[in-house]
């Protein structure tokens, strides 16, 4: 059996374990229940009624969150020429090409949160595959990281991009913000998040797609989301 420290222990009192809370008292509520002295990430954790083994009900996205995630990711562009240039303009921390992709390769360099490349850059960055993949950074064109359009993409990810996956229980996790945030900013970002997962609902899915939410702190309990608070 799990054991859990005692601020966990503190705070899970303050939790009734099998209520559905309604989304502004969740957030009031995930916000008061953070354990940690720093300001804790809070994250969304989805259970969806798909069966993560088959192709076509697999997720795997991208979304900017209103109100951002409270961290600013240090970004690195593959790319070159134009496409280089406006990279560096949109404030990347990073661009390059081989030279970037041999220092990840033989210094262990990872002084970034997010590689975004351009397609023709893609079978570089191919190569170090079973480097990046296994770290999640390995640029995709479903989370919008293998993209013509580098400029907007490293804008968006500054002012708070986030991507999600289906993990392989058919769960989706992904940040809402900082317990620092507004109240109204963090319903704001989990609203957001909800609806920008029910619209992706695979056409082959039937019946309810979005089984249950929770949401909780960076080492804090979790706390169950009335469905009903959200237009979906």
């Amino acid at each position: 059996m799990k054991k859990y420290g005692k601020k966990y222990v503190e705070a899970s009192k303050n939790v009734e374990k099998n209520k559905y809370y309604n989304v502004t008292d969740a957030i009031s509520l995930v916000k008061t229940t953070s354990t940690t002295k720093f300001d804790s990430t809070i994250e969304v954790a989805i259970k969806l009624n798909i069966d993560a083994k088959k192709s076509d009900q697999q997720l795997k996205g991208s979304l900017s969150l209103p109100n951002g995630t409270g961290k600013t990711k240090k970004v690195l562009v593959i790319a070159k020429g134009e496409f280089a240039t406006e990279a560096k303009n949109a404030g990347a921390d990073y661009v390059g090409e081989k030279d970037l992709l041999d220092k990840i390769k033989n210094e262990n360099w990872f002084d970034f949160d997010v590689v975004v490349a351009t397609p023709d850059m893609m079978p570089e960055v191919g190569k170090i595959g079973n480097i990046l993949g296994p770290r999640n950074l390995m640029p995709n064109p479903k989370t919008g990281t293998v993209t013509t359009k580098v400029g907007a993409v490293v804008e968006d990810i500054k002012k708070g991009m986030v991507t999600y996956k289906n993990d392989k229980f058919g769960n989706v996790h992904t940040i809402i913000g900082k317990v620092s945030f507004d109240d109204a900013k963090l319903v704001e970002n989990l609203e957001y998040v909800i609806n920008a997962i029910a619209k992706v609902k695979p056409n082959s899915v039937k019946g309810v797609f979005i089984q249950n939410i929770s949401i909780s702190t960076t080492m804090g309990p979790g706390i169950k989301v009335d469905k009903n608070s959200f237009d979906i």
